[in-house]
């Protein structure tokens, strides 16, 4: 299945369905979920990152569950906007997901995301490290839906 852009992706959504958004890690893979108005993104939580047919199978039933209707997935580019073997990696396995969800699927920047809500936990909720990692991933999967649902909002009318 191509990818989409989020505009469109977002267009083709029927009424109150919900975008997934995922920050795909190296052993987490992060998982947020928009409110049905698409304006407010939350954590949702953080699936073990495994074989392609098993996490498909539990974001698939994240979306029945609460009714999305497609997946925003973090495109870790490089500082300087750069494509690299991170970003394809990310590429192929959102458009992978996406085949085998029968969700379609948009890449959104994520680059800084983990750094940003880390600093925050740390700054503004004086977590531990212990604590912030069992956190992180879904949040950092809700900061970059944020910034997709806040970037592609219609204008108010």
């Amino acid at each position: 299945m191509p990818l989409f852009n989020l505009s469109d992706l977002r267009a083709g959504l029927a009424r109150h369905q919900r975008l997934i958004g995922l920050d795909p890690g190296k052993r987490v893979v992060g998982v947020a979920l928009s409110d049905v108005t698409l304006m407010l993104a939350s954590p949702y939580g953080g699936l073990k990152r495994g074989k392609l047919a098993a996490n498909a199978a539990e974001i698939g039933a994240i979306a029945r569950k609460e009714g999305a209707g497609g997946l925003v997935v973090g495109l870790p580019l490089g500082l300087d906007g750069s494509f690299g073997p991170a970003a394809q990696a990310a590429k192929d396995w959102a458009m992978a997901l996406s085949e085998a969800t029968g969700l379609p699927a948009a890449l959104w920047d994520e680059r800084l995301s983990s750094s940003a809500v880390n600093r925050m936990l740390i700054q503004e909720a004086d977590m531990t490290r212990a604590k912030r990692a069992q956190i992180v991933d879904a949040a950092a999967a809700a900061y970059m839906l944020q910034a997709a649902l806040d970037a592609t909002a219609p204008p108010p009318s």
